[in-house]
């Protein structure tokens, strides 16, 4: 299975909310691998790709913040222009829609990284696969 484990919180969008959500995983030796936040109004979602899922997930739930895990696909897309084109018009191409996505640059290679929900989880990955995009293992995030 190359899915990775997202986490997300439905938290209140006032100050000091992430560093209370930061200083829970850092004091539980959980480092943030991806991370992104959408606000909407006085509450916000944070979703992050972590090191240990499992551990961040009942670190978070045991503090009382309002978490969730989701299955998410990481995959590999070349850091140049039109490298975030080739994925997504590939799963375009094949009628599969793209929840939320967020991206970045790994310091190890010439490569960008692409977290993504996707509504069918299985289509997408064979459908990137045959086209020779590199989906990220959970292992492999955990090394970045």
């Amino acid at each position: 299975m190359s899915e990775i484990k997202q986490i997300s919180l439905f938290v209140e969008n006032r100050p000091g909310r992430m560093a209370k959500v930061s200083k829970t995983l850092s004091d539980a030796g959980v480092n943030i691998r991806a991370m992104t936040i959408a606000e909407a109004g006085d509450f916000g979602v944070i979703r992050m790709v972590v090191d240990d899922p499992q551990k961040g997930y009942d670190v978070l739930r045991e503090s009382g913040f309002t978490v969730s895990m989701t299955d998410v696909l990481a995959v590999e897309m070349r850091d140049t222009p039109g490298g975030l084109y080739e994925i997504v018009s590939a799963l375009g191409e094949n009628n599969i829609n793209i929840d939320y996505a967020y991206a970045f640059v790994t310091a190890k290679s010439e490569k960008a990284m692409l977290i993504m929900r996707v509504d069918d989880i299985d289509a997408a990955r064979r459908t990137l696969s045959s086209r020779g995009v590199k989906i990220a293992t959970p292992e492999e995030i955990q090394k970045i």
